[in-house]
């Protein structure tokens, strides 16, 4: 085979390889082959640019800068891609930069500035705030000139930096960043991005800027969204930003939105400067209804003329209740008394249940009287303890009470009460005869009964007062404990003096038996829930004091810290020193004190960090005899019920805590349960109380059984309630479960559906203090099921009419007369944040006035024909008429 010449040593050498520089030209050249003409040019155009800024000419250098900011300015983009101009300048980026340095201090390097400023936007590394750094170094530039991401991103280094700042040294000067602070400011609420404005600032601590900068068209949706973020807000944010909303809605004069602030912040001041800002009477009647349904307690002094002031002062007092409940009823066509047959249905069900009436008729009378008081509240007629004209058959009222054994009587008397609920004048008529009779129980049931027909409602004649206090003194504690639990009922809330020095006179009474001094605690914790009164937290701390140890080991005690928790409702910081006090207290209650004081400070706050520690108490095995974890588990409740993400991780969290918690904390997460979703049946916690009614563990099983009540309370859902038929079946024979299942049957129906028992009002932005404190009570009585509702203190059930409201919305005329007009009834959207005006509801059905509001139900308006003057469609409401408004022809 030939074989060629032998190469060469020059061929033999390998091929040079390409320096860096070379390759980068190639990859260069060749992207630019990838361009087209028109970017080419742009890119040749914009390199050309640098140079000549480059340039020792200043009026070069000037003309570059412009031409470039030109450039960047006219640039457009789609939403997922950099403008051309900051593409091709990001090679120069470092040689601006370097130039820059160079630079003696002129107009020129001003300039420069604000254009680095604008390419740091895309070629700065991460945290190097390049865009801020020379922002400052040019400030009298127009920032909002440069576009929207500009600002936004220059917002966000503006918050990095106020935070370094602030880590490093609290007192630092921020002046030269403030500034831009308020150029942003005015930019983002020019361009409706409202919600932007509002994070800056609070961001950088500076919320009071937000009043110069609003105007007549953005006011609403800024001060929206700031009464929305509160509740995320920490402490004193959160009230800071509702006091901000509060100063803008006085300065346009929106006082309705204005009230409703006042009452988030609990400010009686703020109340009453809107009542005498506000020179409109109806206004002011409209003010008045929304006082009512909060339940506070005003006494008017706004309105000079004596009728007027009458008229509204009515309405503030919740005269009108009765009535508009009435209205509705009629309406919706339920006025027709049912029986407690009627609610269990006994007929669906097998045969074992007919057996359960034989087993111990005289609890299953007293859950009948229960499930007829609750079903039948404020209807003023029923088939068991009011007689009808009609009703020739020989059952009277008497036979029924007398149905029921000793403290059942007590009950019996008191349904009374419920049964005319908000009617006054005709309850009292009624229950007048019961407080003559011989047997104490009754009469301490009609004292009941009083307090309870008085409850929400206020009278310049104080019947209740004048009727239950004769009664304080009486030797019998069932009648004293009568008294003291109506006036509690009747003055929730109130902070009546006369009730102060009485009870604190029978706290401070040596021989006063322990059941009779706990209830007045109670009573006087309703009286003056959410005041911090200090006078009345000392007698109490000197009456949980003196305790002996056995009267510390009683289930009662729980009442006590209770009361003194009640005092700070949602007062949060506030309970700082009565918590500390606590401290000192026996080692057996110490912690259930202290547990019990923060969850009712915090309540409705959604603390994360109090939710944290209350999840700590929660993870610990306790040793036999505490049973401090109960109180932990409703206070996650209380405080995570704020707002619906914080109610949907407490539900998780409750879930963990069922799957790895010791009984007494398994015993209490039905109740938190159902504390979170009241009147609110949520499937998922439905289904969840569903499997616990039937857990071993008795207790756990009774209180999901009356949580299946409280979450679908007033809402006669049929899923709920064939589930509690089915329990009635299944528990045949154990009373005490078969005698909560009734309870829960009686209050799924709650006034044949009508009424509601959420603490929460006004869009759920209000939280009712009263409404929540008599929810607490019963569900701290649920706690200790054997020894409190299922022993002789089941009549503690009825401070749950704190709570209860008709679930309505009545729209009236200006002489308050009912006006019927169509409204949209739908799922409430979350419109906080959206641009424009978007649909608020959304699945709406068209119905005529008065209609029912379910959980998460909003209203709107369906006509134009008609203002309303509330800003928000529940309860009462005031409508006037158009006057731009024309008939179609």
């Amino acid at each position: 085979m030939a074989v060629g010449p032998n190469p060469s040593p020059a061929d033999q050498a390998a091929p040079a390889k390409p320096s860096a520089k070379d390759l980068k030209k190639k990859k260069d050249e060749k992207k630019d082959e990838d361009l087209s003409e028109e970017d080419l040019a742009l890119k040749q155009q914009l390199e050309l640019y640098v140079e000549r800024v480059q340039d020792s000419d200043p009026g070069v250098q000037k003309l570059a800068l412009e031409s470039m900011r030109q450039e960047i300015r006219t640039a457009t983009s789609s939403m997922t891609s950099v403008p051309k101009p900051l593409k091709f300048l990001r090679s120069h980026y470092g040689t601006l930069k370097a130039f820059f340095e160079t630079i003696s201090d002129s107009d020129i390097k001003k300039d420069l500035a604000d254009i680095l400023s604008v390419l740091a936007m895309t070629m700065s590394a991460e945290g190097e705030r390049e865009s801020l750094k020379y922002r400052v170094l040019s400030p009298e530039a127009d920032i909002g000139s440069w576009g929207h991401e500009y600002v936004r991103h220059l917002a966000g280094e503006i918050s990095e930096e106020y935070a370094k700042r602030q880590l490093e040294d609290y007192d630092q000067d921020m002046d030269d960043i403030m500034i831009f602070v308020e150029q942003i400011v005015a930019f983002h609420m020019k361009h409706n991005a409202e919600p932007e404005a509002v994070d800056l600032l609070m961001e950088v601590e500076d919320l009071d800027l937000l009043q110069d900068n609003v105007d007549a068209t953005n006011y609403r949706r800024a001060c929206l969204y700031l009464t929305s973020a509160s509740s995320y807000l920490p402490t004193p944010e959160d009230i800071v930003a509702i006091d901000i909303a509060y100063t803008i809605y006085v300065k346009f004069g929106d006082w309705a939105n204005a009230l409703r602030a006042a009452l988030a912040l609990d400010n009686i001041k703020y109340v009453r400067r809107v009542y005498n800002l506000c020179d409109n009477l109806l206004m002011k009647k409209q003010f008045s209804f929304i006082l009512a349904q909060h339940g506070l307690v005003y006494e008017l002094l706004e309105v000079e003329d004596e009728d007027e002031r009458e008229i509204v002062q009515d309405i503030i007092n919740n005269v009108k209740l009765s009535e508009g409940y009435l209205t509705l009823a009629r309406d919706v066509e339920v006025m027709d008394p049912k029986t407690p047959e009627d609610i269990y249905k006994a007929h669906l069900i097998d045969g074992r249940a007919g057996a359960s009436a034989s087993l111990d008729s005289a609890r299953q009378n007293l859950a009948a009287t229960f499930v007829n008081a609750f079903v039948n509240a404020g209807f003023c007629q029923d088939k068991l303890m009011t007689v009808t004209s009609e009703s020739s058959s020989g059952s009277s009222v008497g036979n029924w009470l007398f149905k029921n054994k000793e403290h059942g009587k007590t009950s019996a008397a008191a349904s009374l009460g419920m049964i005319m609920l908000w009617d006054v004048d005709s309850g009292l008529a009624q229950i007048d005869k019961y407080l003559h009779i011989a047997d104490n129980h009754v009469v301490a049931g009609a004292l009941l009964g009083v307090g309870i027909v008085n409850c929400g409602i206020k009278n310049d004649c104080d019947p209740a007062l004048a009727i239950l206090n004769d009664f304080l003194t009486k030797d019998d504690p069932t009648t004293r404990i009568g008294a003291i639990m109506g006036l509690g009922i009747a003055y929730a809330g109130s902070r009546k003096e006369e009730l102060k020095s009485t009870l604190c006179a029978v706290i401070n009474d040596t021989s006063t038996p322990l059941d009779v001094l706990v209830f007045s605690a109670l009573t006087l914790g309703l009286v003056y829930v959410g005041s911090c009164c200090e006078e009345v937290a000392q007698f109490i701390i000197f009456a949980i004091m003196e305790r002996s140890e056995t009267d510390l080991n009683d289930p009662l005690i729980r009442f006590l810290h209770l009361a003194l928790g009640l005092l700070y409702l949602g007062k949060q910081e506030s309970v700082e020193p009565t918590a500390e006090v606590a401290k000192t207290f026996n080692a057996k209650i110490e912690t259930y004190c202290d547990i019990t004081l923060t969850s009712l400070a915090y309540a409705g706050t959604g603390n994360v960090l109090k939710v944290q520690k209350l999840l700590g108490h929660c993870a610990q095995h306790l040793d036999k005899g505490e049973n401090h974890q109960g109180p932990a588990v409703l206070g996650i409740a209380l405080i995570a019920m704020a707002e619906e993400l914080g109610a949907d991780m407490a539900i998780r969290s409750l879930e963990h805590l069922l799957q790895y918690g010791d009984q007494n904390i398994r015993r209490a997460v039905p109740l938190a349960l159902g504390l979170l979703c009241i009147s609110n049946p949520k499937v998922n916690v439905m289904d969840t109380l569903s499997r616990l009614s039937h857990d071993s563990d008795s207790e756990v099983a009774m209180s999901a059984i009356l949580s299946l009540g409280l979450i679908g309370a007033g809402t006669n859902n049929a899923r709920i309630a064939g589930m509690l038929r089915n329990l009635s079946s299944y528990f045949y024979k154990e009373a005490g479960h078969l005698f909560c299942v009734r309870i829960a049957q009686g209050l799924v129906h709650l006034g044949k559906g009508l009424l509601s028992l959420s603490p929460y009002h006004s869009d759920r932005f209000l939280l009712s203090p009263t409404r929540l404190a008599g929810l607490v009570t019963v569900l701290h009585a649920c706690l200790d099921l054997k020894s409190t509702v299922l022993a002789k203190h089941h009549y503690m059930l009825y401070f749950l009419v704190l709570a209860m409201h008709p679930r309505m919305l009545i729209t009236v005329d200006e002489d308050l007369k009912p006006l019927p007009v169509p409204v949209r009834v739908g799922q409430a959207v979350d419109v906080v944040g959206q641009a424009g005006r978007p649909k608020t509801i959304t699945g709406f059905q068209t119905h005529s006035t008065p209609v029912l509001l379910a959980a998460g139900e909003r209203a709107e308006l369906a006509t134009e024909k008609y203002i309303p003057l509330s800003p928000v469609l529940e309860g009462f409401v005031i409508l006037k008429e158009n006057p731009d408004y024309r008939e179609d022809a």
